[in-house]
């Protein structure tokens, strides 16, 4: 595992050539050098060394990519390059991302930062980098063919603008984009206020990137030419139970920032608390425009920041609500089986294929409580062993852990909440429960239905005989 502080750092690129339209060829004399990062562990958040001060952001299973200041301006580094990422244990993908991983580095900076950023193509076509949702010279927008030349494979280019306004923004190819997308080239962008304002303060930030991919079992490229029926749906380019928790500490004031690049849109939802929509890509809500909710949702291209105070102990569930969503790779043609016995066949079958397993003609809970062999580089449909069993969910799927005894600036993981006696749900042991009879008055609709007559209808059409039906 290589940590923040054990970077691969990789040099002899001064000679790589370089696009860049209005930086001075002294500038360009020595690039920053390469950060790459291999590990999918959440790294702690990178606290600014230089320049103007802010809160760091945590990037579940990510990390933020680090800068040098170069006479003013930030400077930072980017690698388009094939990656491998694991995306759950047992289950790694073959990739396009940034600097080691997919999603690529979090890029942080402050409003008002002149910010420089080397793009180094190492990919096998040419790409670009579009900053969504930025304010920036038309020429830096990153669109191929419209604003700039794709950059060739094996050539550097050039971004240079000011950071014109805060908020969570997303950095992904305008070259190529459905293939390069649908391979997990994207990142978050992250700038902060200039001025600190001690209302919008918050003690946890997290960055979580939306994704999805197809990847049929046991291969690991994904299917760029899939539209709509996408078999797995990612945070940060992992899948549930390869999502690390979001881990807090009792009455934080918690902000995560929610960004969609996928093909669909995610009803982002928490269980046992409320939040406010505090942000969108046009930057900061008003505060009299918001209202709380407990889910809410995030369409193709956006952005959503929440805010919330974690003022409830415990290991509470956040997901996107719809339910294919919370499954991993799974085929959609699968008939419905619930109530069917099929136990004849099965034997039969199991005469000719000794493993052969019944599957759903309960529900789907049985897919979770047998262990099904698998081809190789495959991750289990509904999975994850919590402490009362199998949570029997994948994809979208994580959880906000909040304990009293977090330490401040703390994201490891505490482990399962010790729920105090008495308040967890149990089984009833006493008498039956009395069926109680329903009223004969109830008609179980709203109003009785119409009587139709028997008597008979004429019809006549134009050029027929009339008819009596």
């Amino acid at each position: 595992m290589t940590s923040r502080r054990q970077f691969l750092t990789h040099a002899g690129i001064a000679g790589a050539a370089v696009a860049a339209t209005s930086v001075p060829k002294s500038t360009l004399a020595g690039l920053p050098e390469i950060v790459h990062q291999d590990s999918v562990d959440t790294m702690p958040p990178l606290s600014p060394p230089d320049g103007r001060p802010y809160n760091p952001v945590v990037t579940p299973n990510g990390w933020t990519l680090p800068w040098r200041m170069n006479k003013g301006v930030k400077e930072f580094h980017l690698v388009a390059e094939p990656v491998l990422r694991e995306m759950a244990e047992d289950f790694t993908a073959h990739l396009w991302g940034y600097n080691g991983q997919s999603p690529g580095p979090t890029i942080e900076v402050v409003e008002g930062d002149k910010v420089r950023i080397f793009v180094t193509n190492h990919l096998p076509e040419h790409t670009s980098v579009h900053w969504h949702g930025q304010r920036l010279p038309n020429g830096m927008d990153g669109v191929t063919g419209l604003n700039q030349p794709g950059i060739p494979s094996g050539k550097t280019f050039v971004y240079e603008f000011t950071a014109r306004r805060h908020g969570t923004f997303m950095y992904h190819p305008h070259g190529d984009e459905m293939t390069q997308m649908a391979m997990g080239m994207m990142g978050s962008w992250v700038t902060h206020p200039k001025n600190h304002i001690e209302s919008e303060a918050v003690d946890r930030d997290f960055c979580i990137l939306l994704a999805g991919y197809d990847i049929d079992p046991g291969s690991a490229t994904p299917k760029v030419m899939t539209m709509l029926d996408f078999n797995l749906w990612a945070w940060n380019s992992r899948i549930f139970p390869g999502i690390d928790s979001l881990n807090v500490r009792k009455n934080d004031k918690v902000r995560v920032r929610i960004g969609n690049l996928t093909m669909t849109n995610h009803p982002i939802h928490l269980h046992g608390h409320e939040f406010v929509v505090s942000g969108t890509d046009g930057g900061p809500t008003t505060p009299g425009s918001r209202w709380p909710e407990v889910t809410t949702d995030v369409a193709v291209g956006q952005m959503r920041q929440i805010d919330f105070l974690a003022d409830e102990e415990g290991d509470w569930a956040f997901h996107c609500h719809k339910s294919h969503h919370t499954m991993n790779a799974m085929g959609h043609d699968v008939p419905t089986l619930i109530g069917i016995d099929h136990s004849n066949v099965a034997k039969q079958i199991t005469d000719l294929i000794p493993d052969y397993m019944v599957m759903s003609e309960r529900g789907m809970a049985d897919m979770a409580e047998m262990e099904m062999p698998l081809p190789d580089n495959t991750v289990p449909m509904m999975t994850g062993e919590g402490p009362f069993g199998s949570v029997e969910m994948g994809g979208m799927f994580s959880m906000l852990k909040v304990r009293k005894d977090q330490a401040p600036g703390d994201y490891s993981d505490p482990g399962w909440y010790e729920h105090p006696e008495g308040t967890v749900a149990f089984e009833y042991l006493g008498e039956d429960v009395p069926v109680v009879s329903r009223s004969a008055g109830t008609s179980g609709q709203s109003m009785p239905r119409a009587i139709k007559t028997d008597q008979p209808v004429e019809v006549s059409i134009i050029g027929i005989e009339k008819k009596t039906l």
